[in-house]
């Protein structure tokens, strides 16, 4: 018992440095971004990669999704679901790696929820200007109200006319944690996955199973 209670503890220490670290390199590079160029500015890195900033009212990628408030909630809502969800995959001793990987998840999601609700108050607005932080007048936007920044942009094939063929969307650090986080866990998390949504009576029906063909195979 106390091994299992030091092993818990370990993850969800693991697990708060990754959340904490991926939102805090998430929010910095957005401030940096917000106070160094107005809307549509940004630096050319290379032919193909660029900072770019834009922002968007929507999700991930700049993907529209219903008006900007129900987006706001619908993130508060998926943050607080994936919080009981970590909380459980702990208790239930899933291997470290899934439960940091949903925690790089929830990060992402944290990320960009905290633009949605906080940047509108925080920031004046960006149009033919570099914002301000707690301008004097007040912010762009009220509570829920704000701009997800958006700053990492990939035109890596483009016509001769400059029209981008791939890839177009315009992301942040907080989508790219949401992306890759998906992309390993479907990959290489599979069955942790779809172990993790099992109720009580499915589990012991699995373990049942599992037992039977063990005794099947210690048969001569």
């Amino acid at each position: 018992m106390t091994r299992f209670l030091d092993s818990e503890a370990k993850v969800r220490k693991a697990l708060l440095c990754t959340i904490v670290a991926v939102i805090l390199i998430d929010q910095a590079v957005k401030f940096a971004v917000k106070l160094s160029f107005p809307l549509y500015d940004g630096l050319e890195v290379t032919s193909w990669f660029k900072i770019l900033f834009i922002e968007n009212r929507g999700m991930a990628f700049g993907l529209e999704m219903g008006s900007k408030l129900f987006l706001s909630l619908f993130r508060v809502g998926a943050c607080v679901a994936l919080v009981y969800y970590l909380h459980r995959l702990i208790r239930r001793r899933f291997r470290p790696g899934f439960v940091l990987m949903v925690g790089v998840l929830f990060a992402g999601a944290i990320g960009n929820l905290i633009d949605s609700v906080f940047y509108g108050m925080i920031f004046s607005h960006s149009c033919g200007q570099v914002a301000t932080l707690l301008p004097e007048s007040g912010g762009y936007a009220p509570i829920f109200q704000g701009k997800v920044v958006d700053m990492f942009y990939f035109p890596i094939i483009t016509t001769e006319g400059g029209e981008v063929i791939f890839f177009s969307p315009v992301f942040n650090v907080a989508d790219i944690a949401v992306t890759v986080s998906v992309f390993i866990l479907l990959i290489f998390f599979n069955k942790d996955l779809t172990h993790s949504f099992e109720t009580r009576k499915d589990r012991q029906q699995r373990h049942e199973v599992h037992k039977q063909k063990m005794r099947e195979r210690k048969k001569p």
